[in-house]
């Protein structure tokens, strides 16, 4: 792309949607035009030795566009929205003061939230507690905690796997703390605003989504996925590491300790990961200043096209010449 400008602090462009709907693709397109650099905001490419898993950008394509918060930590460390944040913040910077675009890109609908609007203070952790309810985890098991957090905070526990201890169990924790559901504490925050953004859904109907997961889940076994589970237990991370956490790993866990087939794991893991879509699509949905593209209906190219005129209006850049696009 040429005859464009970059405009200093510009708003952000944000490009958010389920798995599978074919985010990175768009991404690396449309960074590509802009002069851009990508953030993820992916709450579990920021892991260290997670690559097949979690569907990182290929080696090609961060050969394309610089990517940013991918391999933050390694699988045993818990990875906050807060620290997300601080990180990104740094990243944006950096990319402006290279004078180039920065692409906010992701399914993680609350690191989204915090970067551009704010996140609220949770109170401080007790250990008391903590340890009292991590003792009611292992009598009872993470089902239990998950309908208990049901019972305290429906609207947070919509939003979380029962698998995804760390953050059910905070969830809790906060909830018998406070009198409050997390969900309350943050909406009574207000989320002032962090930063402008011209904020992008992807979608597709469905159907065609779903197909895509369940292929999508088919290539990545093919692609090594046991394997990566293999080294990653052999390495001693346990199925209940943060990182471990992420669709997928834990089943596979199941596999290499016998107790399910590849078969069984493989069909367990399309249903949790069409799940977890369904849990993006519920957060994305209520915020209304997205602006959602069909990405079944339209080309590469003329979605590009759409993307980059409307970057362009919100005066991310400013186009001096015409656009050429590349199908």
């Amino acid at each position: 792309m040429s005859g464009t400008e970059r405009q200093p602090d510009a708003p952000l462009v944000c490009l958010v949607g389920p798995t599978g709907v074919g985010k990175t693709e768009t991404a690396v397109r449309l960074a590509e035009a802009l002069g851009g650099e990508i953030i993820g905001a992916d709450s579990r490419q920021v892991y260290r030795q997670m690559d097949v898993g979690t569907a990182k950008p290929t080696p090609e394509e961060r050969a394309r566009v610089p990517h940013h918060l991918i391999d933050v930590v390694d699988p045993d460390r818990p990875f906050s929205a807060g620290e997300f944040v601080r990180l990104a913040d740094q990243a944006i910077a950096g990319i402006r003061a290279r004078g180039r675009v920065p692409l906010v890109v992701g399914g993680t609908g609350l690191y989204v939230r915090a970067l551009l609007d704010g996140i609220w203070h949770a109170p401080e952790q007790n250990p008391a507690l903590r340890a009292a309810l991590a003792g009611v985890r292992e009598r009872r098991g993470g089902a239990f905690m998950h309908r208990f957090l049901t019972r305290l905070d429906p609207q947070t526990a919509g939003t979380l796997h029962e698998n995804d201890r760390h953050k059910v169990d905070r969830a809790v924790e906060i909830a018998l703390q406070t009198g409050r559901p997390s969900s309350a504490l943050r909406r009574a925050h207000g989320f002032p605003g962090r930063y402008p953004a011209v904020r992008i859904g992807l979608t597709r109907p469905r159907a065609e989504l779903y197909d895509r997961i369940n292929s999508r889940v088919e290539q990545m076994i093919s692609a090594g996925w046991l394997d990566e589970a293999r080294a990653l237990v052999n390495k001693g991370y346990r199925a209940d590491a943060p990182g471990m956490n992420a669709v997928g790993y834990r089943e596979l866990v199941r596999v290499l300790d016998g107790e399910w087939t590849m078969d069984q794991a493989a069909q367990a893991i399309q249903k949790a990961t069409r799940n977890y879509a369904k849990r993006q699509f519920t957060w994305f949905n209520k915020d209304d200043r997205l602006k959602w593209f069909d990405v079944s209906c339209v080309s590469s190219a003329d979605l590009s096209a759409s993307l980059l005129s409307m970057c362009n209006q919100a005066g991310v850049i400013r186009v001096n010449v015409s656009i050429c696009q590349t199908p």
